[in-house]
């Protein structure tokens, strides 16, 4: 059993470097480095984005049109389990090894992947509490949960990418056999939620079968935020700079993550994501039919704002 922690990095190739630096700094995270070839942007606990014009020489061989994914990184905990998904990857497919010791190789799909020793920090972040009757308080008391000045704008961590594949059982089947990646959750025909095994969150990739050929690349990818409470109003404000809602604000079923989906200049929407459920080995998974019932348990639809006069 492969012991993948979990997301990295993922890696874009774009049309448009000025955009997308705007855009990651709008939504929230912090700028590693910027340059001619394009930007890293990083979440409290270091994971990132990078991306480079879709030109750069440097991305892997691409699967999709520009703007799109042309990398994802995975991290795990030691050289040893480096070594362990080189040798098996390395069976039937090329495997190449960097300067920096991460490995690079290609899924059964056609995605860029790659392995290297996690990056990760500790996450330093204010505590989120929940007041509800019945159980100990969440917030010390006279702490407010609401501050008009104030609010957590930064994602804490990288959470998933979300991929459309020709043969999802096929893709399915690499992850799980080759790599350790456990199913938590399906829709029927269309693809699975998986979690790598060192990682409990219900979900780091989800897999949709590909039924046209407009449907290729990356669907969307998010980081977690500390709460509903900031998907909605980082959401909010992100949306007031003029950033298009794509679907959202609302809360998934499966996973349960409250969501809010915008569209973006990498290729697919990027979400604002909180609140995801944790999954081990005695969770049995469920399968639905995909369709809106399934898919979230409420959905609001951005307004203008509203107070009692106005």
């Amino acid at each position: 059993m492969m012991n993948i922690l979990g997301l990295e990095s993922l890696v874009f190739g774009v049309l448009d470097l000025e955009a997308c630096h705007q855009y990651l700094k709008d939504y929230g995270l912090n700028l590693v480095e910027k340059n001619e070839r394009g930007g890293t942007y990083e979440a409290l606990d270091g994971g990132t984005i990078v991306f480079k014009l879709d030109s750069d020489l440097s991305l892997p061989k691409a699967n999709a049109p520009a703007p799109n994914i042309r990398e994802t990184v995975y991290g795990v905990p030691d050289q040893n389990e480096l070594d362990k998904i080189s040798l098996e990857l390395s069976k039937d497919r090329d495997v190449t090894i960097d300067h920096e010791g991460t490995i690079h190789t290609f899924d059964d799909s056609g995605f860029a992947i790659a392995f290297r020793i996690t990056r990760k920090r500790k996450i330093i972040a204010p505590h989120v509490g929940v007041n509800a009757p019945g159980q100990e308080p969440g917030r010390a008391v006279n702490e407010c949960g609401v501050s008009i000045e104030n609010i957590n704008k930064t994602p804490r961590s990288l959470s998933h990418v979300v991929y459309f594949v020709p043969d999802h059982k096929k893709a399915e089947a690499f992850y799980a056999e080759r790599l350790g990646f456990v199913t938590t959750d399906r829709f029927i025909n269309i693809g699975p939620f998986m979690r790598p095994a060192g990682l409990n969150e219900h979900h780091s990739l989800f897999l949709i079968q590909s039924f046209n050929s407009h449907m290729v690349g990356v669907n969307h990818f998010t980081f977690h935020f500390g709460s509903g409470y900031e998907v909605l109003r980082n959401g909010w404000e992100f949306s007031q700079k003029g950033y298009k809602s794509f679907w959202g604000p609302g809360r998934h079923v499966m996973g349960s993550n409250y969501f809010w989906y915008f569209n973006s200049p990498f290729g697919g929407t990027m979400e604002f994501d909180a609140d995801m459920d944790l999954h081990d080995e005695n969770w049995t998974p469920r399968a639905m039919p995909m369709g809106s019932d399934a898919s979230q348990v409420f959905l609001f639809e951005s307004k203008n704002k509203w107070a009692p006069g106005e």
